[in-house]
This record gives C-alpha cells, structure tokens and sequence, in this order.
C-alpha cells in the first residue's frame, strides 16, 4: 500500500480524520503518555548502552508501560486454543477449499509430516496406534509405511481431529465427523503454535506424531506451500505479495513481482510454495498487500510477553487474538463495512483497492455465503474490533488465560560454567539495555525506534498518512522493516520499530531476528553483519560470545 492518500477531497479527508478520531478516541491519555516516552525512547536506549557495557545490570531501568491481560478459565481456554474456530470452516473449506485440494492432490500422511503438519497420537483410537505402532516399527521413517502412503488415512485423521489445528465440525448435523460427507474443515490456533513431543515419530525437517505441547513454534511448518494445497488459494489474496494499480504496479515483499487479481491458481501456488518468496516457519499475518511474512512466534507464558506482534500494534492479548479470528483466519471480513474501513486507513486507494479485487475474486471462483466467522458487532477502528468485529469476548479471555498458564521448554544447560560466564558478559556487553536477566520477569514493554534496532533503515517516504499514522516508510533492498510498514504501532500513537521477544525456547529456534535473515545466534553477533544491519550489537570475542550463547540457549521458563 503506497500512493495511500494522494488525491483525496476535501471531505473525504474529514471522513478519514473523524474515522481516526474514533479510532482512538477510547485511549486519547494512554496515546499522549505513549507518545511521549516513545519521543524519549531512541536517546535513552542509546544512552544507557555505554554505561551498561561498563557497570552492568540485570535489564533496562525503565521497563516500559505495563500492560495487563484480563483473564478467563485456563480449562476453557485450552479448548479454544486447541479446537475454536468461530466458524472459520465456512471460508476454509467454502471459500479456500482446503478438503478439495487435499483430496485433489491425493495427501498421504507422510506428505502432510513433510509439509510441517503434527499428528496428537492421543486423539487416535487404540486400533489406530497399534497399527500406527506397527507400521514404523518395520520402518521408523515410514517411507515405505502402506498407512502413511494412503491418502485415505490422511482423511481418516482428519476426522478422528488428530492433525494439530486442522478442525473438523460436524456441520452437516450427523453426529458423525466426516469431511468426505458434507462436514467443514476450519484452522484453530494451535496449527501454528502446538508441536509433538514426537514419542511415535518425529520427522527430520518436518511435523511429529506424539503427545501435544502448546504454546510452541512449529519451526518446520510451511504454512506456503499448505495454503498452496488449498483448491482456491486465490482466497487468500488480502495476504499475499501484491501488485497494484493504486502504487503504479510497485510491489514489497521477497517475490520479484507481486500477484494481481488476474494472476490464475497455478500463480499463487508457486508464490505461496516458493520458500524464498514464503519461508518455512513464517507466517504473513497483515492484510497489506505485502509480502512479509514474519517467524511464528511462540504462544506460551504470554502474561511476559506485551505489547503482541513484532511491531508491538496490540497493548492487549485477546484483541491480538480479535484480529486473527476475524481477519486472518476468515479474511472475507475484509469486504464488509467495517473491513473496508480498516483498509483505507491503513492504506486508502491502495487498501480499497484490494478490497474491490477481492470481492472480484470472490465472485470470479465462485466463493458464496462469506463472510463465514461468527461474530458480534462492535465500534470499527478500536484495538478491540479493527473491522468492527468482536467473537466471543468469554472465549478470548479464557484464551487469555491458557496462553499465560503454558510454561515455556526447559533450556539447556548442558556447561554451568560457560551460562554463567555468558550470564555476565549478557550484563557487561549492554545487552540488558533492552533485555533482562530474569526471563520470569515481563519483557520490556518499550518499542526500539526502527533507527537503534537498524541502523541501516534508509527509508523512502512511499505515502503519507494521517496522523498518528506514520508515513509508509521502506528501506529498499531490506526485508527486515517490512512488516512494519503498514501495519505498525503508530496505530495507536507508538512509534515505529520493534517490539522485544520472549528469549526462551532459543536452543530450538533455526533462524533469528522477525524476518529469519540470521542463520544463527553466532552469525546474530558476529560484527562482519556490519554496523548498518538490523541488530548490530556485536561480542568481538569469541569466548563471550560463545558463553553468550550458550546463556540464551540455557534459558527457560523461570530463568534467571
């Protein structure tokens, strides 16, 4: 979205500034003392590096604004975690048409496991597990497995709900779940955020069957090449790499070029299966018309984790959450009112635009009945409802109260000598200017200007927007400020950078920064990134960084 507000009258001007009025209106004092400490933010950072290098301390003085989470039942958020979608099934199997292209494409099991996909083994019946259990004992990879080869197992397991976050309803009113037989397939949270521990097979580079553990990254997920799976992954268009008439066919993302609404199935297809255009373990979750996905992020001990999202947009879980429900995982809500509303603020002619492609879309695949997730009515523009839509406010905090109860794996500590050694040089290298010691203790809840976390950033203003929005803003040639170019914490009057992350489950994290641009924690502080890269803070010696490292990989939940 980039020539955003160009031509606009008068009076649309006036209609946009009262819909960013609204927009904001509920949190006028909280944006004023925001804004203020985000106008601070950038000297104090880099102020306070020097003497942290010299004195040491366990995190920033100044952790930020607190921000608190109303929760709900942990039992019942389980469920919603694990099984909710809010009707999401209508635009999963009517619109996308997932069951359809799996079925089409004739999946196996073992397709399934190498596109990321876990199996929960306690959700099969005992006959299940045994030949299961038989089968991989004859041959532990299941290369050669009969069941793990038959695309009908693959919809057997479907229907006994055993494929993590791949949910089948009962909606055609049976009693029985079949999705050969008229029932819906929908996509809960737990698709991207729950692994096995693999107790029956763990797949190299891909899913599990085992024992579920919520709240963890699906590192080898390939949520491209699953929506690519889909039989209209044209429904997905909101979402993916675009270009547009509005920027003058310009287009921001990994793919040379971007999709238009006349680009055909076998178009998406390979952009969504092409892993240097979408990587594996990232997820694009912004309605902009960009391309940039960003790495899933894990969803336990959230109670630590505020503001949500790398660019720190949301102050509040169960609004983040809203906005999945209602946006990403049913993004026909785009096309009403309220949607439309939400996508010329952000990105006026070009927002419009995609929303008018869409519709077209729509109607040129046939895709009826939308939009599909069940939800109540609420004021457009708010954190709460940026479309104007709310689920079940119940339900959201009892999710609220699951994800703060999921406690994060143990780490590894496998040398004491070296974690404590690299839990000093942590303190004396001004890592605590921004990160604590204490991984108990909430993450500090202050965004890094996009100019401290990179150096680099060299943007081209690409349009101007209202304020408190920041202007589109992108550094050519980079990835890593992307994401934060429509969507970002200027939403509600914050700045524009990023958001600190939970620094636990690190051992099993494959790639580092938002953008997976860092192969390694070792490559994260070797100095030959150079001093304009995003994260340049370096440890020269390689003994430090070494400990350093070993540190960040020890740490779990409660970690000090």
């Amino acid at each position: 979205m980039k020539k955003l507000f160009k031509n606009r009258s008068t009076g649309t001007r006036l209609m946009t500034k009262h819909l960013y009025t609204k927009f904001l209106s509920a949190s006028n004092i909280k944006i004023v003392l925001i804004g203020v400490f985000a106008s601070f933010a950038f000297f104090w950072i880099a102020n306070s590096v020097n003497s942290q290098k010299k004195t040491g301390a366990d995190g920033p003085a100044d952790q930020g604004p607190v921000f608190v989470n109303e929760n709900g039942n942990v039992d019942s958020g389980r469920e919603v975690f694990r099984v909710e979608t809010f009707g999401n099934e209508g635009f999963w199997t009517d619109a996308a048409r997932v069951p359809k292209g799996i079925v089409d494409a004739k999946v196996t099991p073992l397709m399934a496991l190498k596109l990321g996909l876990s199996v929960d083994v306690d959700a099969l019946d005992a006959a299940t597990q045994q030949a299961v259990a038989a089968e991989l004992k004859a041959d532990p990879t299941g290369a050669t497995s009969k069941l793990f080869n038959d695309p009908k197992t693959t919809i057997a397991l479907l229907n006994a709900n055993s494929i993590i976050g791949l949910v089948v309803k009962d909606t055609n009113g049976d009693g029985k779940l079949d999705v050969a037989n008229g029932d819906k397939l929908g996509v809960s949270c737990a698709s991207c955020h729950t692994i096995t521990d693999g107790a029956v097979l763990n797949l190299p580079n891909g899913g599990s069957i085992g024992h579920r553990q919520d709240g963890r990254t699906n590192h080898n997920l390939n949520v491209g090449a699953i929506f690519a799976t889909a039989a209209n992954s044209r429904a997905f268009y909101p979402v993916l790499q675009l270009s547009l008439k509005a920027n003058k066919g310009k287009t921001l993302g990994r793919a040379p070029k971007g999709l238009t609404e006349k680009s055909k199935e076998e178009d998406v297809d390979a952009y969504l299966s092409n892993p240097k255009y979408y990587p594996v373990g990232m997820f694009d979750d912004s309605p902009d018309g960009n391309g940039d996905p960003m790495h899933i992020t894990p969803l336990f001990r959230q109670d630590l984790a505020a503001p949500y999202g790398s660019e720190g947009t949301f102050t509040k879980l169960d609004d983040f959450s809203n906005l999945v429900y209602t946006a990403l995982f049913d993004p026909t809500n785009l096309t009403t009112p309220g949607g439309r509303a939400f996508m010329h603020k952000l990105g006026g002619p070009a927002g419009d635009e995609i929303v008018e492609d869409y519709v077209k879309i729509l109607k040129k695949t046939k895709v009826t009945g939308y939009p599909y997730v069940k939800a109540g009515s609420a004021p457009v523009g708010e954190l709460s409802s940026p479309i104007g839509l709310r689920v079940d406010n119940a339900k959201l905090l009892d999710l609220n109260a699951y994800l703060a109860s999921l406690k994060a794996p143990a780490g590894e500590r496998d040398n004491a000598g070296a974690v404590a050694s690299g839990r000093d040089a942590f303190r004396t290298q001004g890592c605590t200017t921004c990160h604590n010691i204490d991984q108990s203790r909430r993450v500090p809840s202050f965004l890094v200007p996009m100019k401290t976390i990179f150096p680099g950033d060299n943007p081209v203003t690409l349009a101007q927007r209202m304020s408190p929005l920041n202007p589109v803003l992108d550094t050519p040639g980079f990835f890593f400020d992307d994401k934060m170019a429509i969507v970002n914490a200027s939403i509600r009057g914050d700045i524009r950078g990023t958001s600190m992350p939970l620094l636990l489950d690190l051992a099993r994290k494959p790639f580092f920064l938002h953008d997976d641009t860092v192969p390694t924690l070792n490559v994260l502080f070797d100095a030959s990134r150079g001093a304009n890269s995003p994260h340049p803070f370096y440890v020269s010696d390689m003994d430090q960084r070494m400990n350093i490292i070993a540190f960040l990989r020890s740490l779990g939940d409660g970690s000090r």
